[in-house]
């Protein structure tokens, strides 16, 4: 097992990785019936994109010999009807460092290679930023 998942009530759920035992709070979201207090399901969908790109350029970087310490990653999701569901995920890298072409060439093809990417649905459209200094 991965995680348990206990329900609160008030369409809030607490989530427990297993192996640390370390919990965040699950909420629905404002436009459907909940208070918007915590991520949403879909927020997590979203924010495991860019947690997942950056954990992946990270293992690169270390092998480069250099550090994204301090790269932020911002992430929007937007959702569409009919089912409900996430239609885009834009992520925007923003590092601290430049590298030369190469090496930026290199962190970039990491984070395509990352399992969240390739384990959501190709019908999500995903736009990925990358902002160099």
């Amino acid at each position: 097992m991965t995680s348990s998942i206990i329900y609160e009530g008030q369409l809030r759920s607490r989530c427990t990785h297993l192996q640390s035992q370390r919990s965040i709070l699950n909420d629905a979201p404002l436009d459907n019936h909940g208070k918007g207090q915590s991520f949403s399901p879909t927020d997590l969908v979203a924010t495991a994109l860019g947690s997942c790109m950056l954990t992946i350029m990270g293992i690169k970087a270390e092998s480069l010999g250099i550090s994204l310490e301090g790269t932020k990653v911002e992430v929007k999701k937007t959702m569409g009807d009919a089912p409900r569901r996430i239609v885009q995920i834009d992520i925007w890298l923003h590092f601290l460092q430049s590298w030369d072409s190469k090496t930026r060439t290199l962190l970039e093809r990491a984070a395509a290679t990352c399992p969240v990417h390739h384990s959501l649905h190709p019908d999500i459209q995903k736009n990925i930023h990358f902002g160099w200094p």
